[in-house]
């Protein structure tokens, strides 16, 4: 499993992100997210959340 990852981060590879808890844990109701090559990660749902590549 890899380091959650902040929102607003650019340059990640392309995929399917996640969103987790601010430790990788898991959160109710989590965003999927596609991003493109290039692309920046969005927002999440609440403040400390962040992304996992799925």
């Amino acid at each position: 499993m890899s380091e959650p990852i902040n929102p607003g981060t650019d340059n990640q590879a392309p995929g399917t992100y996640k969103e987790v808890g601010p430790r990788g844990g898991q959160v109710t109701d989590p965003r999927l997210v596609h991003i493109d090559k290039g692309d920046r990660l969005p927002p999440t749902q609440e403040k400390g959340h962040k992304w996992e590549k799925q």
